[in-house]
C-alpha cells in the first residue's frame, strides 16, 4: 500500500499561471479578446461568452479550459478590470470569500493582488495611473473585529445569534470567571430606579448559586399557578426581585435555566434565558423619509413597502412585548415610537400631525419631527436622496422629542433604510442603547458601478453620502436583520447587497478595503410575514369579507372598459392566474403577459388577471412605467388576449386585496410573481398565506420562501417559455386530480406558518435584542475603538460630503 502524498494547495495565482503554461495559445487568444474590448469593466457573462467563443465545438479545449482550473476561476469571477495590457479578476470562490489576480497579456505573467492593490488598479479606469497618490484614505474595519468570533462556513452566514450563543456558552463552560459578566448584567437591570431580577444581597456567583437553590426549593413546593405576589417577599429576602415570572411555574422555569447555565452552559439555554430577561420596554423605530402615515400615503413618492412593513412590525411587536411583560410578572406599560419626518405641506395626509396612535395598538405612536436647517423648518416633501444635510440636526431634535415622550431614553433603537440607520447610529452612540439595522434596500447594488463612477451619479443621487452613511450604520449597529440570506451574501452567481460593501472604492474620496464582513455574527435572517388580520386562508369562511365580493366580481368580470380596468374574461368557469406588482421593468409584469400570450395550452386552461400601475399613459409621469404601459397595450393586440385577460390599475385597499387573493383561490387559481429580481417577495407571502398556489421568480428572496414542487414553484423569468410550461403542467394536473391543487395550497400554508409570520418575527426580534444587549455589555471595551474610528470618519469625511448636497427650497 503506497504512502499518501501531501500536496500543496495551489494559490489563485499559481492556478492561473499553470493554466497559462499548459494552454498558452488558447489563453492568449481569450485574454487578447478581453484586452481588445479596451479599458473598462467586464461582467461575468462577458467573460464566459468569450470563453465559449474560443472553445467552440472543440471537446479537448472544453475539457482543458472550461472544465479545468482556469475555467473554474473564470466562472467564479464577479468582474474583470481591463486596462491594456492588464486584465485583473475579482474572484469569489464561495460566498463572502474573495481573491484578486492580474494577468499581463503581453508578457503572460500573473500576480496575486491584495484588496488595496486591486482597488487602486480599478481606480485607474477613472483617474488614470494613480501611482502619485500613495496616501489615499483607506477604510479598514478588520483590525477592530480581530477578536470578534465568527463562523467560517458560508452556510452559517445570517445565523449570527446561534453562533454567538455557542461561543458565549463555550467560553463560560471553559472559564467559570466568564460567568461574572452575567451576574453583573443581571444586577444592573432597573426600571425607573427600581431593581429587577437581583438585589444587593447577591454579590458573587457562588452566592447566586446557593440562593437559587434555596429559592427553587421554596417555590417548587407551591402550585404552578401561584401568583408571584404571594411569594415575592420571601424570595426578595434571598436576593431576587421582580422579573422572573408572574407565576411560580414561570419563575421556577427561569431559575432552572439560570442554574443550568451556571453549572454547564449550553447555547439553547443561554438564548432562551437572555430572551426572557426583562430588558426592552421602550422601543424607537426610525424611518425619516417619505410620507409616513396610515392612510392615503401609499403610492406617494418614496412611500411604499417600508411603511407597510413597519406598521405590521409594530403591531406584532407590541403584542409580543405585552405578552412578555405579563409573563415576567411586571406591571409596566411598553411604548413604541415610530419616529419619522413631520411634513407641514402634508398633501391631504396626517404627516403634519406631531403624534398619531397606530390603529390596532394601544401603546404605539407615530412621532413626527420636522427637518430643520439654518433657514428654518422645511415644509415640503423631499426625495430620500436629498435628506443628508438635515439628518444631524434631525437626530438631535428627535432625541429630545423621544426623551420627552418616554420620560427617558429608549431600551432599543431600530433604524430603517440608509437615512433611518444613520440617525439610529447617532442616537444609539450617544444614548448607549442597543441598535438594530434594517436596510430594506442598499442602493449600491441597484445601480451598477455606482461606486467606481460615483461622480456620474452624485448630482442626482448623492451616493457618496449614502454609501458613507451605510458603512457607518453597518459597523455601528449591534446587530443587523435581513429578510433573506441573499440580501447578505447573494447566490453562487450574484453578489449580496451587504457583501458588495466589503471592498469598493469611491475614486478621489476613499477606498474601502474591509467595509463589512458577511461572516460577522451581527447578521441575522428574520423574515417578515403578512398581516394575518388581512391575509388569511380562503378556507376560513367565518372571517371572509363576503360583502366585498360584489365589487371584486365587478372589478374582474364587468364587460365595461374604464379607466380602472381593460380587457374581458369571457369564460368565468376557468381558474385565474393572478399577479400584482408595480409596473416597471424589474417586476416584469409585461413579460408574464407575453409568456401567457405565447402559451396556447396555458390560455386554454386559465384566465390571466394583472393588477399593476396605470392603464392610461397620460396618468403616469414615470418614464419606465409609460414604456411598460405602451408595451402592455401592444401585447394585448399582438396576442389577441380579449376574452382571456383583464388588466386592473394599482389597488391600495389592503382589505379588498386580501379578499381578492381568497376569491381567486375559490376559482382554484394561482399567483405568479415573475420579477427579474425580488429582494424578499411580500406578495408571495401574502398569496401563500391566503392559500393560493404560487409561482415565483428564483432570482432573490422567493427562492428561499418556496420549496420548489412542494410549497409552490420557482420560475425563471429569463426563460419564459419554460416558466409557462411549468404553469400549464400544474393546471393540467389539477384538472386531472383536483387534490393536487389542495396539496400545494396546504404545503404553502404550512411553509408560511413555520417561517413567515409576524409572530415568529417579533419573538425572534425580542430574543435578539436580549442576546445582543448582553453581548454589547460584555464586549463594551472592544467596541469602543470601533466607535471612535466611526466617529472620526463621520466628522472628518461624512460632514464634508453632506456640504455638497444643496438644501431644498420651499416653493
Amino acid at each position: 500500500m503506497s504512502n499518501p502524498r501531501l500536496t500543496r494547495i495551489l494559490s489563485m495565482r499559481d492556478r492561473v499561471q499553470d493554466t497559462l503554461s499548459a494552454n498558452r495559445n488558447e489563453l492568449v487568444a481569450l485574454l487578447s479578446r478581453y484586452v481588445d474590448q479596451g479599458k473598462g469593466i467586464l461582467q461575468p457573462h462577458n467573460l464566459i461568452d468569450e470563453l465559449e467563443s474560443i472553445i467552440g465545438d472543440d471537446d479537448a479545449r472544453k475539457k482543458s479550459l472550461s472544465d479545468g482550473p482556469f475555467g473554474e476561476i473564470l466562472k467564479s469571477a464577479m468582474e474583470a478590470i481591463v486596462i491594456p495590457p492588464f486584465v485583473a479578476l475579482a474572484v469569489r470562490p464561495r460566498q463572502g470569500v474573495w481573491e484578486y489576480v492580474r494577468v499581463n497579456v503581453y508578457e503572460l505573467s500573473v500576480e496575486q493582488l491584495t484588496v488595496s492593490e486591486y482597488l487602486r488598479f480599478k481606480e485607474e479606469l477613472v483617474d488614470g495611473p494613480s501611482s502619485s497618490d500613495l496616501f489615499r484614505l483607506e477604510l479598514d474595519f478588520e483590525p477592530f473585529n480581530a477578536n470578534v468570533p465568527r463562523p467560517s462556513r458560508s452556510s452559517s452566514i445570517g445565523n449570527g445569534v446561534q453562533f454567538l450563543n455557542r461561543h458565549l456558552s463555550s467560553v463560560m463552560f471553559r472559564n467559570k470567571d466568564c460567568l461574572e459578566p452575567l451576574l453583573d448584567f443581571l444586577r444592573v437591570h432597573k426600571y425607573k430606579g427600581h431593581p429587577l431580577m437581583l438585589n444587593d444581597r447577591i454579590q458573587s456567583i457562588s452566592r447566586l448559586q446557593s440562593q437559587l437553590s434555596k429559592a427553587e426549593d421554596h417555590i417548587s413546593k407551591l402550585p404552578e399557578e401561584t401568583p408571584f405576589s404571594e411569594f415575592e417577599y420571601s424570595i426578595q429576602g434571598m436576593g431576587f426581585e421582580k422579573g422572573w415570572g408572574d407565576t411560580a411555574g414561570r419563575v421556577l422555569e427561569m431559575m432552572y435555566l439560570l442554574s443550568d447555565i451556571l453549572q454547564a452552559p449550553d447555547p439553547s439555554s443561554l438564548e432562551k434565558f437572555l430572551g426572557m430577561v426583562p430588558m426592552v420596554f421602550n422601543v424607537v423605530i426610525l424611518s425619516p423619509h417619505g410620507y409616513f402615515g396610515q392612510a392615503n400615503v401609499l403610492g406617494l413618492p418614496d412611500t411604499g413597502g417600508q411603511v407597510v412593513y413597519i406598521l405590521d412590525q409594530v403591531r406584532a411587536l407590541e403584542t409580543e412585548m405585552l405578552l412578555r411583560i405579563k409573563r415576567q410578572g411586571l406591571d409596566i406599560t411598553p411604548r413604541i415610537l415610530i419616529v419619522t419626518r413631520l411634513i407641514p405641506d402634508a398633501k391631504g395626509t396626517t404627516c403634519n400631525q406631531r403624534l398619531e396612535r397606530v390603529s390596532g395598538t394601544e401603546h404605539t405612536h407615530i412621532l413626527r419631527v420636522p427637518f430643520r436647517s439654518d433657514k428654518g423648518i422645511l415644509r415640503k416633501w423631499i426625495s430620500r436622496f436629498d435628506v443628508w444635510p438635515y439628518l444631524e440636526n434631525y437626530a438631535q431634535d428627535a432625541a429630545s422629542e423621544i426623551i420627552g415622550e418616554l420620560q427617558g431614553v429608549p431600551d432599543f433603537i431600530i433604524g430603517n433604510y440608509s437615512d433611518g440607520n444613520l440617525v439610529a447610529s447617532l442616537m444609539a452612540h450617544r444614548m448607549g442603547v442597543t441598535q438594530c439595522t434594517i436596510a430594506h434596500a442598499l442602493e449600491k447594488t441597484k445601480y451598477p458601478d455606482s461606486d467606481i463612477y460615483w461622480k456620474d451619479f452624485d448630482n442626482k443621487y448623492h451616493f457618496s453620502c449614502q454609501f458613507t452613511a451605510d458603512l457607518i450604520a453597518m459597523n455601528n449597529a449591534d446587530f443587523i436583520i435581513t429578510s433573506t440570506y441573499q440580501e447578505i451574501a447573494g447566490t453562487k452567481n450574484t453578489v449580496g447587497q451587504y457583501e458588495s460593501h466589503g471592498a469598493f472604492t469611491l475614486p478621489g474620496l476613499y477606498r474601502v478595503v474591509h467595509g463589512i464582513d458577511v461572516f460577522d455574527p451581527k447578521f441575522n435572517i428574520v423574515s417578515p410575514g403578512a398581516d394575518m388580520t388581512i391575509y388569511f386562508p380562503f378556507t376560513e369562511k367565518a372571517k371572509r369579507l363576503t360583502a366585498l365580493h360584489g365589487s371584486i366580481e365587478e372589478m374582474l368580470y364587468s364587460p365595461e372598459q374604464t379607466d380602472e380596468h381593460v380587457g374581458t374574461l369571457s369564460d368565468k368557469s376557468k381558474p385565474i392566474l393572478f399577479s400584482m406588482a408595480r409596473l416597471d421593468k424589474v417586476k416584469n409584469i409585461s413579460g408574464l403577459v407575453e409568456m401567457y400570450g405565447k402559451n396556447t395550452k396555458l390560455r386554454e386552461l386559465v384566465n390571466l388577471v394583472i393588477i399593476a400601475g396605470n392603464i392610461d399613459v397620460s396618468k403616469s409621469k414615470d418614464r419606465e412605467e409609460i414604456s411598460e404601459i405602451e408595451k402592455m397595450h401592444n401585447l394585448m393586440k399582438t396576442y389577441k388576449l380579449e376574452g382571456q385577460f383583464r388588466w386592473i390599475t394599482a389597488q391600495t385597499n389592503r382589505a379588498r386585496n386580501g379578499e381578492l387573493y381568497r376569491y381567486i383561490a375559490d376559482t382554484k387559481g394561482a399567483f405568479a410573481q415573475p420579477a427579474f429580481y425580488e429582494a424578499f417577495g411580500l406578495t408571495v407571502v401574502e398569496a401563500m398565506t391566503c392559500g393560493l398556489p404560487t409561482f415565483a421568480t428564483l432570482h432573490g428572496g422567493p427562492a428561499e420562501i418556496i420549496e420548489h414542487g412542494v410549497s409552490g414553484f420557482h420560475i425563471d423569468p429569463y426563460h419564459p417559455e419554460q416558466a409557462g410550461n411549468v404553469m400549464a403542467e400544474f393546471f393540467e394536473r389539477c384538472k386531472e386530480d383536483p387534490n393536487h391543487w389542495n396539496r400545494v395550497s396546504d404545503a404553502g400554508l404550512q411553509r408560511i406558518y413555520e417561517r413567515y409570520t409576524w409572530k415568529i418575527y417579533s419573538e425572534r426580534l425580542m430574543t435578539l435584542a436580549g442576546v445582543y444587549g448582553f453581548w454589547k455589555y460584555v464586549s463594551k471595551l472592544e467596541r469602543r475603538e470601533t466607535r471612535r474610528y466611526l466617529e472620526m470618519f463621520y466628522i472628518l469625511k461624512f460632514r464634508d460630503l453632506v456640504k455638497t448636497v444643496p438644501l431644498s427650497e420651499d416653493e
